[in-house]
């Protein structure tokens, strides 16, 4: 098969199945299943969480532990069926969205996954801006901007290896978990107040605020996308065994991985409360103020050191997988082909410019109301990642035997339940808040048209899924009466049409096209460009790759056209699905033919909610060929 053809199918195509389980023996073999799970972490131990757990901690001492901690059960659960998408069905939830959710609905999420993924870069650039000023006194308006050479990191890691790239994020990972462990040990926290703080308590206005945001900061959106395709870097048996053996040493990868971030956030908390709290220190919100004040109340000079280590370690690490999801996310929804170096410069502006805006106009000050602000934007965003994910691994015409059971899906909805009603709550109050003064009357109608807009996108989010499975329940179901057989007769074909992707398979369409028409039918062949010229400029694009694409239907024209068959060509530009209809109907087409790959490589043209699309819209025979063994 053409690795070259499928890049844009798969998710993370440069490192897409490039470590192979089952070249490793024993021990060996389990330690291979292990790493994707640690780059998901840190993502849970970012500057962000570092802002909302020193809030946390400096403001209601240890009373908002069981938040993290309830909050790392939330994630575990949720990352474990994050995996499991990925290993069973071989696709990233943003590509499985896109299968599923109408192009409308599918644009409103990539954007959400877009604005969650600029505040978790966000938070991340400004938590290593700050630990860079800490260690060396550069401003952070220049530490801000140099975060940019991040960027080429991540190029060199990958170029290395996935497995490279892993522990070099374990390496980090290690820096800031020993970093906690000197700081807890300077701190000396009363450890019995400690175990009081996993107790649930009542949270008020001030608190839930807080607790939203170690929520967002904890249980974060773009770390599911990362980690249903971070699981697809191992290249596993597609057998019953293959695949149960992956979930279960990805669930111990989750655990041990998930439970390491959790001691890190914990830890942040209790030195805060520790060291901040009793000590009467309560308005400490800052990280900087943070970082200053350990050495006078620690009585240790190498405590805010440390602490600026951890700190931009914490960022770097965070940052690359930040990039990394935001790869996913782009190329999943919009199957938009970019330079991967462009695709990573944008991700990282998206998250620079607000950051250098924010410094320059509003100075060092609101640098860290600017984090706290960013988890809170995180959390609101996690229902419009949870709930699909729910709805993709309790499917069992897609997941089969692998779907979850009764138990986790009970579990899976509580936490989302949980989750949204605590987004609720906080954005009514604050909606509350602005409608209760004067004035301002076009901010209360906008803030009013978005809530709008995204409780509509809420419903139908939740909605579709459901409609769908019940319809095809429904369909399934019905079992009519027999009826008389009649119009037998035989339409002849006259015209037929090849949609064509210049793979192996092109081959086998025609050959079935021609088995269909034999001499005597015109053949119309087909191809949907895809360049990024080509959606811009349509039939005016002269790229590489319309040039070349041009040339190969061409070259098929001019082969069958010597065998003595009727060929002619056409090339549609943009959206896939019309571009079909038009040109089949303008070719005036008797049938149409397009390839199956059991979703497992064919452009996006070729399978899925493409071929029901074009299916509905045309009112002629459709061939469907299965080219599963040639791919293969």
């Amino acid at each position: 098969m053409d690795k070259s053809n499928l890049h844009h199918d798969t998710s993370l195509g440069e490192v897409n199945s490039s470590v192979d389980i089952n070249s490793h023996k024993g021990f060996r073999r389990i330690l291979a299943y292990f790493g994707p799970a640690y780059l998901v972490s840190v993502g849970y131990m970012d500057p962000g969480n570092w802002a909302t757990d020193l809030q946390g901690g400096a403001q209601f001492g240890y009373r908002l532990i069981w938040v993290l901690l309830m909050s790392n059960l939330m994630a575990l659960l949720l990352q474990s069926l994050s995996a499991r998408l990925g290993i069973v069905r071989r696709k990233d939830l943003a590509q499985a969205n896109r299968e599923v959710y109408p192009p409308v609905i599918n644009f409103c999420l990539y954007i959400l996954a877009e604005l969650a993924i600029a505040a978790c870069d966000l938070a991340e650039i400004l938590g290593m801006a700050i630990g860079i000023n800490l260690l060396t006194g550069l401003p952070l308006i220049w530490g801000v901007s140099i975060t940019v050479l991040d960027t080429f990191l991540l190029m060199w890691l990958q170029k290395l290896g996935i497995r490279k790239l892993e522990a070099f994020i374990l390496g980090l990972v290690s820096i800031i978990a020993l970093s906690f462990l000197v700081e807890l040990i300077f701190a000396k926290p009363n450890f019995n107040d400690v175990v009081k703080g996993f107790i649930p308590t009542k949270l008020n206005k001030d608190s839930l605020y807080i607790a939203v945001g170690i929520i967002g900061a904890t249980v974060m959106p773009h770390n599911l996308y990362l980690h249903s395709a971070l699981v697809q870097t191992r290249k596993i048996s597609s057998g019953w065994e293959g695949i149960r053996r992956a979930l279960k040493y990805n669930f111990i990868d989750s655990f041990i991985a998930l439970n390491g971030a959790f001691f890190v956030n914990a830890a942040i908390l209790i030195l805060a409360a520790s060291v901040f709290y009793t000590t009467g220190h309560t308005g400490v919100a800052k990280i900087e103020d943070a970082s200053r004040l350990l050495s006078p109340l620690l009585g240790n000079k190498m405590a805010p050191t440390i602490f600026a280590i951890a700190l931009i370690a914490s960022g770097q690490s965070s940052t690359i997988t930040g990039t990394l999801a935001g790869q996913i996310v782009m190329e999943g929804y919009l199957s938009l082909r970019l330079d991967p170096l462009l695709r990573r410069l944008i991700t990282r502006l998206i998250a620079i410019v607000p950051a250098v805006v924010v410094i320059y106009f509003y100075g060092d000050a609101k640098v860290d109301d600017l984090l706290i602000f960013s988890q809170v934007v995180l959390s609101l965003q996690l229902g419009f990642a949870i709930i699909p994910l729910i709805h993709f691994v309790s499917d069992k015409v897609s997941m089969g035997e692998f779907a979850i059971d009764l138990k986790t899906k009970i579990a899976a909805w509580v936490i989302a339940i949980i989750l949204v009603y605590l987004n609720v709550q906080l954005v009514v109050g604050k909606m509350m808040e602005v409608y209760e003064t004067d004035g301002n009357l076009l901010l209360k109608i906008t803030i009013s048209l978005v809530a709008l807009i995204i409780a509509w996108l809420f419903i139908a989010m939740t909605i579709i899924p459901l409609a769908q499975r019940r319809r095809l329940r429904h369909s399934a179901d019905m079992h009519p009466e027999a009826l008389p057989l009649v119009n037998l007769k035989i339409r002849p074909i006259k015209n037929i049409a090849i949609a064509l992707d210049f793979s192996n398979n092109d081959g086998k369409l025609i050959a079935e096209a021609i088995g269909q028409g034999k001499m005597d039918a015109q053949y119309t062949l087909l191809h949907i460009i895809e360049s990024v010229s080509a959606n811009y400029l349509g039939a005016s694009s002269d790229d590489a790759e319309t040039q070349k694409d041009r040339q190969r239907l061409q070259e098929y024209e001019k082969q069958l056209t010597a065998l003595g068959y009727k060929v002619s060509t056409k090339l549609g530009y943009r959206n896939r699905v019309k571009e079909i209809v038009r040109l089949v109907k303008e070719a005036d087409a008797d049938m149409l033919i397009v390839g199956a790959h059991r979703h497992r490589g064919l452009k996006d043209y070729l399978f899925g909610e493409t071929i029901d699309a074009v299916r509905h819209d045309l009112d002629i025979a459709i061939l469907i060929i299965n080219v599963y063994a040639t791919a293969e």
